[in-house]
């Protein structure tokens, strides 16, 4: 939640449609500094100053029906303040694609139909008589 002057100084920055969209989608107003942009086209942005403590990095997602998980593990590391640099910048994370990682995104199908269930190998023996 923010103040009303927060709030109309952040109007003033970004502009009315900037400022309806984040209303819309992120549910506040922030106006700060474009970091860049990772492959899914998830926008990120830093703002340093005037701003609560631990809430001066977000992303704004390409996809209106956004799923977390498309945070890429870098981006996912400076999101959370585990790292002072952002991918683009951090030498260690700037390795690219790993061999073991998926090169597209799979969403959670946890909770769904789709979602993976295991084969159970529990057998039920019933034996006459007992």
């Amino acid at each position: 939640m923010s103040t009303i002057m927060r709030t109309l100084r952040n109007l003033r920055k970004v502009g009315i449609k900037e400022y309806a969209h984040q209303m819309q989608y992120i549910g506040d107003t922030k106006a700060g500094t474009y970091i860049a942009t990772d492959k899914y086209g998830n926008k990120y942005y830093e703002n340093q100053e005037q701003e609560l403590p631990l809430r001066t990095r977000w992303v704004d997602y390409k996809q209106k029906e956004y799923d977390p998980a498309q945070i890429e593990p870098g981006w996912h590391a400076w999101m959370s303040y585990l790292v002072d640099k952002p991918p683009t910048e951090d030498a260690v994370l700037k390795t690219g694609q790993r061999s073991w990682e998926i090169p597209e995104h799979r969403p959670n199908l946890t909770a769904s139909r789709a979602a993976y269930k295991t084969y159970s190998t529990l057998v039920f023996f019933i034996h006459e008589g007992l």
